[in-house]
């Protein structure tokens, strides 16, 4: 039996797990609409007020969907594609070479060139090499040994970060890691833009949504609403969202793609329902039919079902059952069945730090985000408990809706 959202997160809520949340789903027509804002955020004051369907959330890893949108876009406009060399744009990325591990007295790090290029599909699906440190041992063994861990007060681009060796070579294996970042900054060299204001311009604008910005957020309206700017996280880290942890925004300077954006829920959902419906407003409906389409090298294919199986698979599979057939989209994962009162077969999600989740649903006409405001320190467990009560009763809340529309 599918738990009730509501009972389910109050009891949380009542019982000092987290703080609150916002959960927003639409159907493809707009006819189905559920908006609720739970429980309450504490100001940097130490003032409580309630939790409100406009506050600002920190997306961390949600921003991975709007970058993807951002570097179609530029596809759409003759500046990209998704398998043309990326050399001439990012040659900090694609003259990286290859780690396959170290010498026997464990100081030489071995190296190998890349034997075919970098593209844009592969930055976009996690399979062109670049991973996060904490997900390859070569990679972190080599930051620990050759990189500069960051000092306060010193701020790194995207090419300064993540400035280490490729884990794999590209379109041969899949791993989480930082391709969006990179991605973005693609998007910032064809455009001549910033990733903030091409976003602004060509995502945002079209949707109506003025309240997104990149951390750090300086806009004091936007301040007001933050909910990650309250005495647990005075810098409005998203500590809450990562899991007590917020280095990677205190290092980080311009737009990062991969994990940098603050924007309301309500304003989320606007992106999510204009892919969902296809209007196109965001992108032309052939290149939405593509974001919903596997785009993984049978090799990486592998790879990426041996990641979901693994120890990090929990994270991977986004609320997803190891049973179930999974692929890799232009944005997220991709259910590749349906799952019986569920996804879809081809629903596209992914999701933010440790509470934001997010679902797009063609075959149903469905899409959502919830996202729980967890207290500090966070149980990861309630978390995800909370997350996966969202996704799987706001199915039923849509169904019961439509049988009573029938009814009518």
């Amino acid at each position: 039996m599918v738990e009730n959202m509501e009972t389910t997160f109050q009891a949380a809520i009542d019982a000092g797990k987290i703080n609150g949340a916002v959960i927003c789903a639409t159907d493809a027509e707009g006819g189905f609409v559920y908006e609720k804002a739970l429980g309450e955020r504490t100001l940097l004051s130490g003032e409580k007020q309630p939790q409100r369907l406009d506050d600002v959330l920190y997306l961390a890893s949600a921003t991975k969907l709007i970058t993807t949108i951002a570097a179609l876009q530029c596809v759409e406009d003759g500046l990209l594609t998704l398998t043309s060399d990326l050399s001439s744009i990012v040659p900090e990325l694609t003259s990286k070479q290859v780690i396959t591990g170290f010498s026997d007295d464990g100081k030489t790090p071995l190296l190998e060139p890349v034997v075919r290029p970098i593209t844009l599909e592969m930055l976009l699906t996690h399979s062109s090499g670049v991973t996060y440190h904490f997900t390859n041992p070569h990679v972190a063994r080599w930051r620990e040994k050759f990189g500069t861990p960051p000092q306060e007060g010193d701020f790194r681009s995207v090419e300064e970060l993540f400035n280490y060796p490729l884990a794999f070579q590209p379109g041969t294996s899949w791993m989480y890691g930082p391709g969006l970042d990179w991605a973005g900054l693609v998007v910032e060299r064809v455009s001549g833009r910033t990733l903030g204001q091409f976003m602004q311009q060509r995502i945002f604008d079209p949707l109506g949504i003025s309240d997104g910005q990149f951390y750090p957020v300086t806009r004091e309206d936007l301040r007001a609403r933050l909910v990650d700017l309250n005495p647990n996280d005075p810098e409005a880290l998203g500590r809450a969202v990562l899991g007590g942890e917020g280095d990677m925004n205190k290092v980080c300077r311009g737009d990062f793609g991969g994990h940098g954006l603050y924007l309301p829920g309500a304003d989320y959902i606007k992106i999510l329902h204009s892919i969902l419906a296809s209007d196109g407003k965001l992108l032309k409906p052939a290149t939405v039919e593509d974001m919903f389409q596997h785009h993984l090298s049978p090799e990486s294919t592998v790879a990426h079902q041996t990641a979901l199986a693994g120890l990090m698979g929990v994270f991977f599979r986004v609320g997803t059952d190891p049973q179930t057939k999974a692929g890799h989209g232009l944005g997220g994962l991709l259910t590749l069945q349906d799952v019986d009162g569920w996804y879809g077969e081809r629903t596209l999600t992914w999701g933010g730090g440790l509470t934001f989740a997010w679902f797009i649903d063609r075959k149903n006409g469905l899409c959502g985000i919830g996202a729980v405001q967890a207290t500090l320190p966070t149980d990861g467990d309630t978390v995800a408990k909370l997350k996966q009560v969202f996704r799987r009763d706001i199915y039923r809340k849509h169904a019961a809706w439509k049988e009573q529309k029938q009814a009518v």
